[in-house]
């Protein structure tokens, strides 16, 4: 499969970044989610975000793709803001939520068909692409099944699907490859990678350390809502693998010495 070009978009600023975060802030409740986080994405770069659970990273993706409302603070896709312009900044957004529900009662081909028709394209350019995309993420033989008989491997691969027909200049993927086999999570590195190649952004958030390390050129660190390191991979880490950098900057890490009956030994 050749992965379609990613669209100038209308509204978008030459050489601004893919993405800028300025003061984001979040609070649900007394738990303040995200405190004032500042990051800049540069425009082609394949950018992953890690840091433990709670640490802000979806709530950070949300505001920045539009789909929650920061307390303060400003997001923008490449120049366009997307809570002031919320339709121009979209057009050239793809976007994979965490925990997204889809319109399950649809088949793969159809949600698919359906995401590009909303975008805009004609019929013949969305049929095309949907069977270039269910080929290349192995759903071809599922194409007719309906959405809600998938596995959850299945339906991340069809959401993936629906963020990529309308071949958007950036793409934001919270956790891609949970519940995605192997083979299926090397299928969609290349052509997430074949999309960079092709002028696009892919920024991607990730538990997997080693993953985020082989396929990202550039990382941020983010715990309790702030950014505690940002830049180029090799920067980040500083001479250790990514996962060791990780700990050192997050901390907490909690050994089980001292839980004695989990020891098997006769002694």
């Amino acid at each position: 499969m050749t992965t379609p070009s990613p669209l100038p978009g209308p509204g978008a600023v030459p050489g601004s970044p893919a993405i800028a975060l300025h003061g984001l802030w979040r609070r649900f409740g007394q738990k303040i989610a995200v405190a004032g986080i500042d990051l800049v994405i540069p425009a082609g770069s394949f950018y992953g975000l890690v840091g433990p659970n709670g640490a802000g990273k979806t709530t950070t993706l949300s505001m920045a793709t539009g789909l929650l409302r920061p307390d303060a603070g400003t997001a923008l896709v490449h120049g366009v803001d997307i809570w002031a312009h919320p339709v121009e900044a979209k057009r050239i957004l793809g976007v994979l939520p965490d925990g997204v529900r889809l319109f399950d009662r649809l088949s793969g081909a159809q949600l698919v068909t359906y995401a590009g028709l909303l975008q805009g394209l004609d019929r013949a350019t969305v049929v095309s692409r949907t069977g270039d995309l269910l080929a290349a993420l192995g759903l071809e033989e599922a194409r007719d099944t309906l959405v809600v008989d998938y596995s959850a491997g299945m339906t991340k691969k069809i959401a993936l699907a629906c963020a990529l027909v309308h071949a958007p200049r950036v793409l934001v993927l919270d956790e891609p490859f949970e519940a995605v086999d192997p083979v299926s999570a090397a299928n969609i590195r290349e052509i997430l990678h074949q999309y960079v190649a092709g002028g696009g952004t892919v920024v991607v958030s990730s538990h997997v350390m080693d993953l985020v390390q082989r396929m990202c050129d550039h990382v941020a660190v983010i715990s309790d809502g702030h950014v505690l390191a940002a830049g180029r991979v090799d920067d980040v880490r500083a001479g250790s693998s990514l996962e060791e950098r990780f700990v050192e900057l997050v901390g907490g890490r909690i050994t089980g010495e001292g839980i004695a009956w989990l020891r098997t030994s006769s002694d």
